[in-house]
């Protein structure tokens, strides 16, 4: 097999960022290799239908992760996410990311591509610092690497189980200015930068590029979403106190955002290296819409048990 034969290893792939890098790939025609924790899950199936390799491993067992870099030609490294009633789990969320980068080191990949999360300032603490220490690990591996940064999700608006994001009885409620842009990108659009570093390793090595596709006022998106869906949605902003109670480092990032004007991803430019790169309104032409509307009817549904 050769060097552009072998296989990329998507991790997280049964996930949301990974799993759309790797249906991106594989529809590109580049063969990949998934880990999965679970290959009879659903998500697992539906990437091996689509051609992909399931390799089971786990974050958490590093003895699974050689076996799933050998032979691979580079990597698409996104841990779980470790948050819980005490905040972000920095130290977990680090010893999981930097396993797979001597996995892949050892194994003699020559490519990784990191998503982590957008940056508001370059203090680590309300949600970095585990990201930047993978980040640091990245650069140090002496392998060509590009890391992403993504901002919150389009998706993030049929996110269920969070007491911030997501439409909940027709209210939409976070932490962000309701009078001031709010950056976010599709998930696919993560995929598709993923894919133009895999194809391009020179051309992307050693670039951190912040992901957002559209910048626009919370309560100019929930009135898109009215128009898109027929729905009624209304934004509420979280107070300070709000934020406070649900968290130490919510509160903390309440303050940044206000202290720091938010994500500062520049999406002039990150249109010039993929003109398709997804606004608001065209997520909700597409698939947004019609996901925000079945939300909608199984709320109803449930409600109406």
């Amino acid at each position: 097999m050769s060097p552009q034969q072998n296989p990329i290893l998507i991790t997280g792939a049964t996930g949301k960022q990974g799993g759309a890098t790797a249906h991106r790939l594989l529809a590109d025609g580049v063969a990949v290799r998934a880990l999965v924790r679970d290959p009879d899950a659903p998500a697992a199936h539906a990437l091996a239908d689509a051609g992909a390799e399931l390799m089971t491993g786990d974050f958490d067992a590093p003895e699974t992760l050689d076996a799933a870099a050998a032979g691979a030609r580079a990597v698409f490294l996104v841990p779980p996410a470790a948050f819980g009633p005490n905040g972000w789990d920095a130290e977990l969320e680090a010893t999981r990311g930097i396993a797979v980068i001597d996995a892949a080191v050892r194994a003699g990949v020559e490519q990784i591509v990191f998503t982590g999360v957008a940056s508001m300032t370059d203090d680590r603490s309300w949600g970095m610092a585990g990201k930047g220490r993978i980040e640091d690990a990245i650069a140090a591996s002496g392998l060509r690497y590009t890391l992403l940064r993504p901002v919150r999700f389009m998706e993030n608006y049929i996110l269920r189980g969070s007491p911030l994001d997501g439409i909940i009885d027709g209210v939409h409620r976070h932490l962000f200015q309701a009078d001031r842009p709010l950056q976010m990108i599709a998930i696919a659009d993560i995929a598709a930068f993923a894919a133009l570093a895999f194809d391009d390793p020179d051309r992307f090595h050693g670039r951190t590029l912040e992901l957002a596709g559209d910048a626009i006022t919370p309560v100019a998106a929930v009135a898109a979403i009215n128009r898109a869906t027929g729905r009624t949605v209304r934004y509420v902003e979280a107070s300070e106190a709000e934020a406070d109670e649900l968290g130490e480092q919510i509160g903390n990032t309440w303050r940044l955002i206000r202290q720091n004007g938010g994500w500062h991803a520049d999406i002039p430019a990150l249109r010039e290296i993929y003109p398709a790169l997804t606004t608001l309104e065209s997520w909700l032409t597409t698939t947004g819409a019609a996901l925000i509307k079945a939300q909608f009817d199984n709320d109803r549904r449930v409600a109406a048990r």
